[in-house]
């Protein structure tokens, strides 16, 4: 297969990185070596990380974030967008085990088919039940993921609009048929001829809320994620599904591209707005996924909560340099890479250990004075925006 050498490449970088990690880094990986202690990484266990995880291996959420602020849910949302890069070992001990500080959690459904990866779990405490439905960002050496992302084709539902394919098929769009309400029972659960996670995912939802009148539910997801949690509420749209539009509270996007053209875009803003349904779309400053495909014909929708590159925010209509080729954005994100590399030694001394960035992230830093936005796109600053932003621009309300 294509994707064999890069996945090998990929695989054996992550293991590299592992193996450092592990051991407490070059000083670390000294004394272990003298002390005949050297920790031999597995890629299977939970302390193995993937390239996303190990640029920021925060697990927990921050303490001063509880339920009811109204950042709770961003925060816990692209908590969960960064673990699900992880092994399904991983998503357990952090998602499962209550790292996230959950309270309780009811259910865990780790859902992988051929090229889409889903974590869904339940935060439930006082007065709150919520499941998390998250999708897996693009994984940087799955080709599958990126011949999604880079498949520009579009698929065009009457009085919809026109939507990416290369989206709507990782959601499970049959080349043949489109989006019918109903398919056979698929193969990673039970005989369906191909991996078609919206319809795994609307039927799981669909078991749980019956159990509960109570239980609501969020969508989330980073990068290609993000376009896969941006889609699911519109075929749900599409296909008039009551009982989840009537129990979807929110959808929360990290990095997110744009999906479909301005027609697509209306449509899903009329919806959203009728069903009560909110949609924040979180841009960190020059992340150059946002800003692509070019707008000539793709548009987003929802709202945009801007964060600059000190974490303050704002909502806007568009960030600036809206289409990521452009000779004036590129000389900005490169004044602005050299910037973040500068930040990032004090971030530590200036906020706590917490904020203190590897030297993994260092490096990607580096490369984006070369590939301006490509740092900009990694979770790290994500998770900073949600604790350390302005929060008054936007109100997250919930039913509860």
């Amino acid at each position: 297969m294509m994707s064999s050498p890069v996945e090998l490449m990929g695989n054996l970088l992550e293991y590299v990185l592992n193996f450092h990690y592990a051991n407490g880094g070059f000083f670390g990986l000294l004394r272990n070596i003298m002390h005949v202690k050297v920790v031999i990484p597995h890629g299977k266990t939970a302390n193995f990380l993937s390239l996303i995880g190990l640029l920021d291996d925060r697990k927990e959420l921050d303490s001063d974030i509880t339920h009811g602020n109204p950042m709770y849910y961003p925060a816990l949302s692209i908590m969960a967008c960064k673990t699900v890069y992880n092994n399904a070992a991983n998503n357990q001990a952090v998602i499962e085990d209550g790292v996230l500080g959950i309270q309780k959690l009811l259910e865990r459904l780790y859902w992988k088919g051929r090229h889409t990866q889903v974590v869904m779990f339940r935060d439930k405490g006082a007065g709150h039940d919520t499941i998390v439905v998250c999708f897996r960002g693009t994984e940087p050496f799955n080709l599958n993921d990126w011949c999604s992302d880079i498949d520009l084709s579009w698929h065009e539902i009457r009085d919809i609009g026109r939507i990416h394919s290369g989206f709507m098929k990782a959601l499970g769009m049959q080349s043949d048929v489109g989006w019918p309400e109903e398919v056979e029972n698929d193969s990673y659960t039970g005989g369906r001829n191909a991996p078609l996670a919206y319809y795994d995912i609307r039927d799981t939802l669909r078991t749980l809320l019956r159990k509960n009148l109570d239980t609501r539910f969020i969508v989330t997801g980073h990068s290609l994620g993000g376009a896969l949690a941006a889609l699911f509420p519109a075929i749900c749209f599409y296909h008039d599904e009551r009982l989840l539009l009537d129990r979807m509270e929110a959808i929360y996007t990290f990095g997110q591209p744009r999906v479909g053209d301005e027609t697509f875009g209306n449509y899903m803003n009329l919806n959203l707005k009728k069903r009560g349904i909110q949609f924040h779309r979180y841009v960190y400053s020059n992340d150059m996924v946002p800003r692509v495909p070019p707008n000539l014909v793709f548009k987003h929708f929802g709202t945009c909560v801007y964060y600059d590159s000190r974490y303050q925010s704002s909502i806007v209509n568009e960030v600036p340099f809206e289409n990521y080729f452009s000779i004036w954005g590129a000389i900005a994100m490169r004044k602005n890479a050299i910037f973040e590399i500068l930040r990032g030694f004090v971030m530590g001394r200036k906020y706590g250990e917490e904020y203190k960035e590897s030297w993994v992230l260092f490096g990607m830093r580096i490369i984006g004075l070369l590939i301006p936005g490509l740092p900009a796109h990694c979770a790290q600053d994500y998770v900073n925006s949600t604790r350390l932003g302005t929060v008054h621009l936007i109100s997250h309300h919930f039913h509860h």
